[in-house]
């Protein structure tokens, strides 16, 4: 039963972070690097505090929290690093859905971040022991799943005519929006390595839902110090401070940023609370990740079709995206039955 209750809440907290980028269609007359920066105070800072204030309640405080992690400075350290690289990776993400849409951007940018992010935390904290044949052929299979709804894309770009594809992304670009979405993954893996080494930063007592909550908080942070650098520049560069003093907009923006934030957080809060579901199946421990990773696509995929991103492709198109859709599923318990 507990097996069931950690993929429903990965899941329930997967389809939170793919239904992030909705809210931010609501919000009104700012540019790009204004409301991500304020989606982001709400997404890598306000609610990564409160889920790493809630780890420690009953048990201790925050400041003690702190003090364990300057007492283990150096993965303290490295979290926030790691945080601050995959910042890069949260940036071009933004692009990738700019230039390719919610559906094929988060597929790409997804996949390469589910399989880079699932091997490379375990490798870089000198776990390599805990990828066991099993997570390898998990990762595999996702990494199939992705590839099938890239090709779908592909097929999609290939016979929409140039207007189609304005109207369902306005910026529609699929050879930048490839690259983009590529780097965008490779850094956004950074996430997962940032939290293989925040492991042990949690107070003694901790319930397992809540352990990885504070090494969230602190890769967050090293993720919103890199977003908040970049936007402030575009600010600067672009003219466009002045977004910030329409004072008549802030009521609706603020309202759709901070829902676009929690949503976004959402993911990792359920990961935290799925992961605790799951001490007893150590192979979806470390392949948790790619688990999470796997369910963002196929529900950005359901969004992209709600959204009508996928309007007027045909019908062999839609049959390639709904099989890649389906193996992402199998992928997310295969580990387990292997």
């Amino acid at each position: 039963m507990n097996l069931v209750i950690g993929l429903l809440i990965i899941a329930v907290g997967a389809f939170c972070q793919s239904s992030s980028y909705v809210p931010i269609n609501k919000i009104k007359s700012w540019s790009w690097e204004s409301y991500w920066l304020v989606q982001g105070v709400f997404a890598w800072l306000v609610f990564p505090f409160i889920g790493a204030w809630l780890s420690v309640s009953g048990i201790g405080s925050f400041g003690d929290l702190l003090a364990q992690m300057q007492a283990d400075a150096k993965s303290t350290w490295l979290t926030i690093l790691f945080g601050a690289l995959w910042g890069v990776g949260g940036l071009t993400f933004g692009l990738s859905m700019r230039y390719l849409g919610v559906a094929l951007g988060q597929s790409i940018a997804l996949g390469t971040c589910s399989a880079l992010g699932a091997i490379l935390g375990p490798v870089f904290t000198g776990h390599a022991a805990d990828l066991t044949s099993a997570v390898i052929i998990g990762v595999v299979v996702t990494l199939v799943g992705i590839a099938i709804i890239g090709v779908a894309g592909a097929m999609k770009s290939a016979a929409l005519p140039e207007e189609e594809k304005k109207k369902a992304v306005k910026d529609f670009n699929f050879g930048k929006g490839i690259f983009v979405a590529l780097l965008a993954g490779f850094m956004s893996a950074c996430f997962n390595i940032g939290l293989s080494f925040g492991q042990g930063l949690f107070l003694e007592g901790t319930k397992p839902i809540f352990q990885t909550l504070p090494a969230t908080m602190l890769v967050t942070f090293g993720g919103f110090l890199t977003n908040a650098c970049y936007c402030l520049y575009q600010n600067n560069k672009n003219k466009t401070f002045g977004d910030y003093r329409q004072g008549s907009l802030w009521g609706n923006n603020i309202l759709f940023c901070g829902l676009a934030g929690l949503l976004w957080y959402s993911q990792f809060f359920g990961l935290s609370l799925g992961k605790g579901f799951l001490t007893d199946y150590p192979v979806l421990i470390t392949f948790s990740w790619c688990i999470l990773m796997s369910l963002n696509v196929v529900f950005s995929n359901v969004w992209g079709i709600i959204l009508k991103e996928w309007k007027g492709v045909s019908s062999k198109t839609v049959a390639v995206l709904v099989c890649g859709i389906v193996v992402l599923i199998i992928s997310t318990f295969l580990p387990q039955i292997i």
